[in-house]
């Protein structure tokens, strides 16, 4: 039982997770502390799942395009479209009813919010085409999004950050169901429906196939690149998903900064999750720990003190030493140098 616990692929993503959290706790005495105020709960630990929310949704759909052997480095830029579609669509114009000021969206939100997860969900598709009709590599394929993507967030922004007024689009970001973020529940949301479908049907086992082997899952009948393109589909409309959620929480969308960095907080959250980088074995909870683990990293890091300059010096440091802990061969090479001296006093 204790050797199949250790083995399990989750183990050290948790334990990172629990004795990051014991580190907050540590200089931050309030940090487990809860308060309900206004109909709902506020504190440390529900800060980081909202703040972790939008994190999880990107790493979910860069967790299937890694599972394929590929990297989606546009999520960052496909953020930016999301939101600077939805808040271009929706604005929050000021007018005057029944002698009453309020703010109305430019087109319906449910109109706006399709509209631009359709968009993010066609530039996931793009990446996909060129990877799998053209042959390109992913990270290539997915670098000219990168870089295209950023600078049509700009065209549609103007360069500038754009307000939104309409208080209904707030929710997203911002309200709270059951006493907890709606956020969290966006994220959870995306998380059951993708692992019911990685579960109770074979697609899971196909995007295994394609990542241990494109070329035999190709012999043996599966629709290799179409399943391929689908999956990077998905990543850009989890990334869509993600712009909505973020410009809904800060209330605007900015071109310039909106996801900015985002696709290798994704990538670290995937990989601290346990999926391999070589394709095949993946994980969707693992994914969801990785994206907790950076977010109460970064809160950490700001909660002892860290001056802000050696942030991402502390982080890097901490997913090295994590990455470490889940090789096989590093474990097995740190176990024989313990064991070394007893060993020799035995002989």
């Amino acid at each position: 039982m204790t050797k199949t616990l250790l083995r399990h692929r989750l183990l050290w993503p948790f334990a990172t997770l629990v004795l990051l959290l014991a580190v907050n706790a540590v200089f931050n005495p309030g940090f487990w502390h809860l308060q309900w105020r206004d109909g709902h709960l506020y504190g440390s630990v529900i800060d980081i799942l909202n703040r972790a929310a939008p994190l999880a949704m990107v790493a979910l759909g860069m967790t299937l395009v890694i599972a394929t052997r590929g990297i989606d480095i546009s999520v960052g830029a496909t953020v930016a479209i999301a939101a600077a579609v939805a808040a271009l669509m929706i604005g929050g114009e000021l007018v005057v009813k029944d002698g009453v000021q309020t703010h109305v969206s430019r087109f319906p939100m449910s109109v706006a919010i399709v509209s631009a997860l359709v968009i993010a969900a066609l530039c996931g598709l793009w990446n996909g085409l060129l990877v799998a009709k053209v042959g390109m590599q992913p990270i290539i394929a997915t670098l000219i999004l990168m870089v295209a993507g950023r600078g049509i967030a700009q065209l549609l922004t103007g360069g500038q950050i754009i307000t939104v007024y309409y208080a209904p689009f707030f929710f997203l970001g911002n309200g709270f169901l059951l006493g907890l973020p709606f956020a969290v529940f966006i994220a959870a949301a995306v998380w059951i429906a993708l692992h019911l479908l990685m579960t109770r049907t074979a697609l899971g086992l196909f995007i295994q196939a394609i990542g241990i082997n494109p070329a035999a899952a190709r012999l043996a009948g599966l629709h290799e690149r179409l399943i391929t393109i689908c999956v990077y589909g998905f990543c850009g409309f989890a990334s869509g998903v993600a712009g909505l959620v973020i410009s809904s929480n800060v209330k605007s969308a900015d071109g310039n900064n909106a996801g900015m960095l985002m696709e290798l907080d994704a990538i670290l959250a995937v990989t601290l999750g346990g999926t391999l980088l070589t394709g095949g074995r993946f994980s969707l909870a693992g994914s969801v720990l990785g994206a907790l683990i950076i977010q109460t990293l970064t809160s950490t890091i700001y909660s002892i003190g860290v001056p802000p300059e050696i942030n991402m010096v502390v982080k890097a440091a901490v997913v090295f030493v994590v990455m470490l802990m889940q090789s096989a061969e590093f474990r097995a090479a740190l176990r024989g140098w313990l064991l070394r001296p007893t060993a020799g006093g035995a002989r």
